[in-house]
């Protein structure tokens, strides 16, 4: 079996004692790199200053190497903070008007893909399959064929691909796609992603589809397919189950004692419609008097991106929205939202989402979205809650059991609340026990098989 070498912007390096983070993702990728052997590269997560960063520092642990490098503070604003994060995140998120294009940017984008190319090109043995993953390498795989790399290269988008309208608003969508073209197989989460795809080809003559999942563009043959990722999710559900004596959860169950939870878990970003959601909310208590002090909505989100001003500018606008929602509506008794702007450990998480009597997962525009299904194995059989999903979330595509909401209707959001929360036990049996199986067949490790398999049968 050929070694596998993996790439991705940051790297899930072990902790002492050989312990990565956890995570679905890390664990898959991990499992298949001790299996198979090999390689995962990218960004330390360090900056090396003004100086160009020395030698890949590289960590052995078992079968697999972890090789790292540092950037410099002009990679890392031009790479990272500008075209990465600038330009194709909002971009792919349907967020023209937060694109902010510089050719600076765009080279630093480009500039980068060619230095991670050069570290990793001298690890590369013929017969390696190599991995790279989502938006910040997308043209890794064409600077290691210009370096005369014949190896199976794949290519794995986590976020969603947009239609070409969208898409070629960016000045640099041509060597975008031409970047694209030089893997073998290009996987995205949905079906809809792949269409998206497949009309951008189309759209100005770059590309065809041949039919049977290949594709041709820029005088290259590859693949396409979706490939929609899981989570682990028979090892999520026992967290969950075990989490009921951990002092956290059992001190958050005593706090809300009496009261119906509804629970949201995101990384703070404006592709998560939180403004929105909070509106919903107080639009479900305002037209549901009978809720007041009856239930309480717990909003984890973590810090993201702070170096970025429009994050700034959205973690202040949020909190204050969740205060002012307070103000209005809270009593001496009774807080309606606890916004909470920290990381919660998975354990804990996991029994948090147990404790949800809903759970309000509403993003604008998301690739999947992993909490919607750590939320649904999270939950007890015998007495589950209720999804509550944007349909622009691409875990709508498999999760037919969640009610399924458009996030810009607060008034629907709202109204979908109060379904959920008066659901009887038979049907919320029923919806969880259909999401459930999908889950565990479609899960994180069924994802890494199936794309590895179409990548190099």
């Amino acid at each position: 079996m050929s070694r596998l070498v993996v790439v991705s912007n940051r790297v899930p390096v072990p902790e002492k004692g050989g312990i990565a983070p956890a995570g679905g993702l890390a664990v898959a990728l991990k499992a298949a790199l001790e299996e198979r052997g090999g390689i995962w590269m990218g960004w330390s997560g360090n900056s090396s200053g003004a100086q160009e960063p020395e030698k890949l520092k590289e960590i052995q642990q078992g079968n697999i190497t972890y090789a790292l490098t540092d950037l410099t503070d002009t990679d890392v604003e031009e790479y990272y903070h500008g075209f990465a994060n600038r330009v194709l995140w909002p971009i792919c998120h349907y967020r023209l008007d937060l694109a902010e294009y510089g050719r600076k940017e765009m080279a630093g984008y480009f500039r980068v893909n060619r230095f991670f190319a050069h570290r990793l090109a001298p690890l590369i043995k013929p017969d390696d399959v190599i991995w790279v993953h989502d938006y910040h390498l997308i043209p890794l795989a064409a600077e290691l064929r210009q370096m005369g790399l014949k190896n199976k290269i794949g290519f794995f988008l986590h976020i969603p691909w947009p239609p070409a309208d969208v898409l070629f608003t960016m000045p640099v969508h041509e060597e975008i796609m031409r970047g694209l073209s030089h893997y073998d197989l290009v996987g995205f989460q949905t079906d809809h992603d792949l269409e998206n795809f497949a009309g951008c080809l189309r759209r100005e003559g770059i590309g065809d589809e041949l039919g049977d999942g290949r594709f041709s563009s820029h005088g290259r043959t590859f693949k396409g397919g979706a490939y929609s990722i899981g989570i682990e999710t028979a090892a999520f559900a026992e967290f969950a189950r075990k989490s009921a004596t951990h002092s956290m959860v059992r001190k958050a169950r005593e706090s809300i004692e009496g009261r119906s939870l509804i629970i949201g878990v995101d990384r703070l970003d404006y592709s998560k419609g939180l403004t929105q959601r909070i509106d919903a909310f107080e639009h479900f208590i305002l037209t549901n008097p009978a809720q007041q002090g009856r239930v309480t909505y717990l909003q984890i989100t973590p810090k993201s991106r702070s170096e970025v001003p429009e994050y700034e500018a959205m973690q202040r606008t949020v909190a204050e929205q969740a205060g002012r929602v307070n103000g209005a509506l809270g009593s001496v008794d009774w807080v309606p939202i606890r916004y909470i702007n920290r990381s919660v450990g998975r354990p804990i998480l996991a029994g948090l989402y147990r404790l949800g009597k809903a759970g309000l997962v509403t993003p604008l525009r998301d690739g999947m979205n992993l909490v919607a299904k750590e939320y649904v194995a999270a939950q007890d059989p015998e007495d589950p809650g209720v999804l509550v999903l944007s349909r622009f979330a691409g875990a709508a595509r498999q999760l037919k059991g969640a009610l399924l909401v458009n996030p810009y209707d607060i008034e629907g959001t709202a109204n979908a609340l109060a379904r959920a929360l008066s659901m009887p036990l038979e049907e919320r049996q029923e919806r969880w026990k259909v999401m459930m199986d999908q889950l565990l067949e479609f899960d994180v490790s069924r994802w890494c098989r199936d794309f590895l398999t179409d990548l190099a049968p």
